[in-house]
This record gives C-alpha cells, sequence and structure tokens, in this order.
C-alpha cells in the first residue's frame, strides 16, 4: 500500500483546471495502490492554495519559502524527492503542462524511477495506457519498481469536483543546491479564457491567409461566444499568431465543449490535440480536407463569408 502524491501546479494564486484532472487522476490510482492521495503545494505561501485543495477531499503538505516563489525546476524537483521519501510516496503525479512535462522527468532521474508520460488510463497499480504516434495507436505500459512517475494527459480525465475535507501539513523541505535563478516571466496577457480552460475553442489555420485575418475575422467570432482563440502549427510557423496558440501534438492539447476549426485541413498531428473536444465545427472551403472526417458538424464555404455571418448570427441571439 503505498500514497500517491499529486503535485499541484497554481497560477496567479488559484488552481487550474489541469491540476484539478491531475487531482482526478492520482484518486483513481490511489484506488488501485490501496494508499492515500496527497497533494504537494510548493508557494512562498501556500496558506490559501492548501486551504482550497482541501476542499476537493485531499490531504497537502504545504512547502512554504522564498525559493518557491517562483518555479525553478531543480528546487521544486529536490521538495518533490524529498516529500516522495517521507510519505512513503509509490506514484508521483503532475498533469502534462509545461511545467509537468519540465519537471517529472528530473523527479524520474533523481529517484532512479520509471515515468510513464502522458496517460490517458489508469488499469492497474502499476499499468497504464498512453497515446501514441499522434493518437493512432494506445500503449498499455507496465512499471516494474517503486516510486514510479506519471504525467496525465490534459483531456483524459474529468477535472475533481469539490467535496469532502482534508489536513494540511506544513513540511521543511528545502530547495536544495540549485544553479537555476529566475530571471522574469514573459506572460502574454488576454481577455480571452486559457486555451487549456475554455469550454470554447475557435482555431484558425493557413486558410485565413495572414494575422490581420485573425484578428479581422476570427476575433470577432472568439469575442462574441467568449472563446479561446487556437491555432494550427501551420498558421503559427507561417507567423500569423504566436506560438502559444497552438493547438496540436506539439502545441496544446485541449478538449473544450466546442471546438470551431477555420481554414484548418486537419493534419494528424493538429487532430492529436482537438479531437476529444465534445462538438467539433469546421468551417473549410475544401471538402475533402481531412478535417470534415472527425467533424461533428462541417460547413464547406469560403470562411471570410462564412465566419463574419456566424459571428453576426451569434450577436443577434446573445442580444434576443
Amino acid at each position: 500500500m503505498g500514497n500517491v502524491l499529486l503535485v499541484a501546479e497554481h497560477q496567479h494564486g488559484k488552481l487550474p483546471k489541469t491540476t484539478l484532472i491531475g487531482l482526478t487522476a492520482a484518486k483513481v490510482i490511489a484506488e488501485k495502490t490501496g494508499g492515500s492521495c496527497i497533494a504537494v503545494v510548493l508557494a512562498e505561501s501556500t496558506d490559501a492554495l492548501a486551504a482550497e485543495l482541501t476542499g476537493y477531499g485531499v490531504d497537502v503538505v504545504a512547502v512554504d519559502g522564498p525559493a518557491f516563489a517562483t518555479y525553478l525546476a531543480d528546487a521544486y524537483a529536490n521538495a518533490v524527492c524529498e516529500i516522495v521519501k517521507q510519505k512513503d510516496v509509490e506514484v508521483v503525479v503532475a498533469t502534462s503542462t509545461a511545467l509537468g512535462k519540465d519537471l517529472l522527468p528530473r523527479v524520474a532521474a533523481r529517484l532512479d524511477a520509471g515515468m510513464v508520460p502522458d496517460i490517458s488510463d489508469v488499469e492497474s497499480a502499476t499499468t497504464y495506457k498512453r497515446p501514441m504516434w499522434a493518437g493512432n495507436l494506445i500503449a498499455t505500459v507496465e512499471v516494474a519498481g517503486s516510486p514510479r512517475v506519471v504525467s496525465v494527459r490534459g483531456t483524459a480525465f474529468d477535472a475533481a469536483a469539490k467535496g469532502g475535507s482534508g489536513s494540511v501539513e506544513k513540511a521543511s523541505v528545502g530547495a536544495g543546491e540549485t544553479k537555476m535563478k529566475f530571471v522574469e516571466f514573459a506572460e502574454t496577457k488576454s481577455d480571452r479564457p486559457a486555451l487549456t480552460d475554455a469550454s470554447i475553442v475557435c482555431s484558425g489555420g493557413r486558410g485565413l491567409k495572414n494575422g490581420e485575418n485573425f484578428q479581422t475575422v476570427l476575433e470577432p467570432l472568439c469575442d462574441a461566444l467568449g472563446a479561446a482563440m487556437g491555432a494550427s502549427r501551420a498558421a503559427v510557423d507561417a507567423g500569423f499568431v504566436p506560438n502559444d496558440l497552438q493547438v496540436g501534438q506539439t502545441g496544446k492539447v485541449v478538449a473544450p465543449t466546442l471546438y470551431i476549426a477555420v481554414g484548418i485541413s486537419g493534419a494528424i498531428q493538429h487532430l492529436a490535440g482537438m479531437k476529444d473536444s465534445k462538438v467539433i465545427v469546421a468551417i473549410n472551403k475544401d471538402e475533402e480536407a481531412p478535417i470534415f472526417q472527425v467533424a461533428d458538424y462541417g460547413l464547406v464555404a469560403d470562411l471570410f463569408k462564412a465566419v463574419p455571418e456566424l459571428t453576426d448570427e451569434v450577436k443577434k441571439l446573445k442580444s434576443a
């Protein structure tokens, strides 16, 4: 019987949806191991975050200190490894965010532990499923030994719901020897929802032709729907929009309630990042575009005419 440790990521003093998805997966794994699910929070001050996490029915280990005021991989890795040893942890879990992808391999290396990245399902305490080849294959991976390290695909589990209660334990854990120094965090700020948290995503592809059309054609639709804006790799590589908007195998993986693909052909790498969306709408003038094979609703039309008309109709419905 081993415990499961969730590394609880936080942003601007709040728990993002991705952390709650990781918590769901951690609880599922804990049921398989027969141990407890524990969450570790690292921050300069953890009081508010730890209190919020306990509302999801999980015990929290809180690590405070100036060394954790901003994310530094080696400081976080040292602290997580110390908690693993103190709490008899069998499995370390985090969501496959940028932080999770950076941190967990370091933790696995320090613990000399086996790691399974990007899992989509849990078969047993030691066996997990993960997508491969842009989601065309599902591999079943068994990991020997303990501890084990697992990252969770951000669309594979539902976000944990509030309920239950937990305790908070303050842990005295240092950052260890660090060769890193925080310089700056160049954040892209937007009034729109974050891609990975949004319930509606409108993405544009190379069919929009240039960055100006993202602003004049796609942005009004996003604003009318209250949607996050995404883009295909082709649009990002062409310089139409910054790469933090990229959806796909090498970008962000999303699974909103509604995904609207505008001028996107539907290359397999893009589909890998959005095919788990609940409802997919595709607008493309090429009726042979692969995106129509996964779309629930498809419109073969000139996007420069169809999207403004759709935007107007949405505005009419919202004002009615």
